[in-house]
């Protein structure tokens, strides 16, 4: 199957709310859930091109590796149009997000406004190849806990899309985050999706004010047991990997 379904909307248009509102939401849940991101036509799409192996450049078992259960693959350069647009519309108001992030830890503003830029800088620290992946996930599934870092370069923030209908085509799978705070218990937030919904997220930390100012607050993410059916949920990350 071929991708060329493009996200709706006109070049520029605002995918994600404003980085003032995504900021807002961090500080209040620790991730942003971004209602209706895509289509149900544009989620089949999707889901329909997994068994299409020219459209992908590698493809894992998670079990091979321990990373739990299930596979996933991801996507060759180009990427399809669809995947291509959705990375290239999210990454300004994220990148504004990722340079607020620097400015409270006490570094400098780093990530360029275009995406095109910062993967030219990814490129240049020897990471040319494209990270943004499909998942599917069956009866018994899961993804273990973990952070997606590909190299030395690493765009702090990362969004997934369900792709698939809860209820319907799967039951359990839910969306996991856990936030390691310094000589605390982690804490667990289960987020709420329906198709075509997106969870925006930190890759690996993120800035939360304490007693002596900002602190890296470390992150990891995962899903839990599918019980049934099939869960298919698409990963846009932004570094590219070695």
């Amino acid at each position: 199957m071929r991708l060329n379904a493009t996200v709706a909307g006109p070049p520029g248009e605002l995918l994600l709310p404003t980085a003032d509102r995504l900021l807002a939401a961090f500080d209040a849940d620790g991730y942003v859930r971004v209602p209706g991101l895509l289509s149900a036509a544009q989620c089949a799409d999707l889901t329909g091109a997994f068994d299409d192996s020219a459209v992908f450049r590698s493809h894992v078992h998670m079990a091979r590796h321990n990373f739990g259960r299930g596979e996933y693959k991801y996507f060759a350069a180009p990427l399809p149009p669809l995947v291509a647009r959705l990375r290239e519309a999210c990454y300004p108001p994220l990148a504004a997000v990722a340079n607020d992030w620097q400015v409270r830890l006490g570094l400098a503003p780093s990530y360029p406004e275009r995406l095109a830029d910062y993967l030219a800088h990814c490129h240049a620290a020897g990471q040319r190849r494209p990270t943004p992946l499909l998942l599917r996930y069956r009866a018994g599934d899961y993804n273990c806990l973990h952070q997606d870092r590909y190299g030395e370069e690493v765009f702090p923030l990362q969004l997934t899309v369900l792709l698939s209908v809860p209820g319907r085509d799967f039951d359990g799978g839910e969306f996991v985050l856990t936030e390691q705070r310094p000589r605390m218990q982690s804490r667990v937030a289960v987020v709420p999706l329906a198709q075509g919904d997106a969870v925006v997220f930190a890759v690996s930390a993120r800035p939360v004010a304490g007693r002596r100012g900002y602190y890296r607050l470390n992150t990891r993410h995962g899903v839990s047991p599918v019980h049934g059916g099939e869960r298919y949920a698409l990963g846009v990350i932004f570094h590219d990997a070695q």
